[in-house]
């Protein structure tokens, strides 16, 4: 049997290029928050990006299988939530503390998911520098966007583990033709009241542009990164996102980090760096590369354990 071709980019490389274009939608999002609102913002950006999804690939709707629907429903649910209340939380606290926080959810899905004790010190180490990033001493955090980013960090740790049981069911971006207007969805219900009356073709053309950058590119690299990773490297390596939050909130959104934050830009770097040791996930076993192919019994232990 032919061994499946990795590609020319490391799977780290694709998370990298996802996280950068995650945060540079966040921060170019804040004027669009301004106009429309976050909810509106999130409806906008993820029901954009379901119409580009839905133009690139047919939503696999004759493979999906009945123990497909709660993983498809959950991950379409979770990215809405987390999508609304990121944006809700970048409007009241600086784009770097909410990514800070926002990470904690990643980093618990690495601390559950890890089979070696060894391997704890690395997410550790990272809530520490998460600790520093947010400079909680100081008393100045809006509690309220500490909330909204806390619940975004729960939707963040849901959304790996989904998106790495999906990515092994689906192959491609058919997945993302199903879960991503499932979000659009989830978010209007919030999104629609609030965008209402505050809508026009430039508001319409900044949205299609951060969509770009945030559903549709990071989305598909994850997908793809998660598919040869294990779930705690690739959840300890999302702690190099409060990291680029706090560059391109410096960069786009003149905000000044302090240098206890620079601090911990460098444990979480170290800490993201340390954590690809052995990080590498065995691919399972995929049919011709078609819209859907099964991936039985071939789930690597680091995997979250639901099979079709």
């Amino acid at each position: 049997m032919s061994t499946p071709k990795r590609g020319p980019i490391p799977p780290w490389g694709l998370a990298v290029a996802a996280m950068l274009s995650v945060q540079l939608s966040s921060a170019l999002s804040v004027g669009l928050i301004a106009e429309v609102g976050p909810a509106g913002t999130a409806w906008l950006r993820l029901s954009m990006g379901a119409i580009i999804f839905l133009a690139i690939a047919r939503p696999p709707l004759r493979s999906v299988r009945r123990n497909d629907v709660l993983p498809l429903l959950g991950l379409g649910i979770a990215t809405g939530l987390m999508t609304i209340m990121f944006l809700a939380a970048v409007e009241r606290i600086p784009l770097g503390t909410t990514v800070a926080i926002e990470f904690l959810g990643p980093l618990t899905v690495a601390a559950i998911r890890s089979h070696n004790r060894r391997a704890l010190a690395w997410p550790v180490l990272a809530l520490l520098g998460v600790v520093l990033l947010t400079e909680p001493w100081h008393g100045r955090i809006d509690l309220l966007g500490v909330m909204f980013a806390a619940i975004a960090a729960a939707g963040w740790g849901a959304y790996i583990l989904l998106t790495q049981i999906i990515g092994d069911r689906f192959t491609g971006i058919g997945a993302l033709s199903l879960t991503v207007p499932i979000a659009a969805v989830t978010a209007a219900v919030v999104g629609i009241p609030q965008a209402v009356g505050h809508l026009d073709w430039g508001i319409l053309a900044g949205a299609l542009g951060v969509a770009i950058l945030m559903p549709v590119l990071p989305f598909v690299l994850e997908l793809k990164a998660l598919r040869r990773m294990t779930s705690t490297a690739f959840g300890t390596l999302m702690s190099l996102e409060p990291a680029f939050g706090v560059l391109l909130g410096l960069l786009v959104l003149h905000q000044q980090p302090s240098i206890i934050q620079f601090m911990g830009i460098a444990l979480v770097v170290f800490a993201g760096a340390a954590s690809q040791r052995g990080g590498i996930r065995k691919l399972p076993p995929l049919a011709e590369p078609t819209t859907v192919a099964p991936a039985p019994d071939a789930v690597s232990a680091d995997h979250p354990g639901a099979k079709a």
